[in-house]
């Protein structure tokens, strides 16, 4: 990837506050701004992520879970339904 570091931090950051604002904005549990704005932090940190390891060999210490659950809202005691996305 070209992008510099900065400008994929920009748009993390950016992504962050926009989640924010919908999340203060919700109007019900299965709001598709919310979840429109939660699936952009996860784009954007994975592209953060790319272009740090390829600028600099750096990673964050940060993970993004995927539910992989068949739609039950809870999680047992383990999050096994919880799986990390690879990097």
């Amino acid at each position: 990837m070209s992008i510099d570091p900065r400008v994929a931090l920009q748009s993390l950051i950016s992504a962050l506050e926009e989640h924010l604002a919908a999340s203060v904005a919700r109007r019900g549990d299965d709001d598709p701004a919310v979840e429109a704005a939660y699936l952009a932090i996860a784009d954007a940190f994975e592209v953060y992520e790319e272009v740090l390891y390829d600028s600099y060999g750096e990673v964050t210490p940060l993970v993004i879970y995927e539910d992989d659950s068949d739609g039950d809202d809870e999680l047992d005691d383990e999050d096994e339904d919880l799986e990390p996305i690879e990097n």
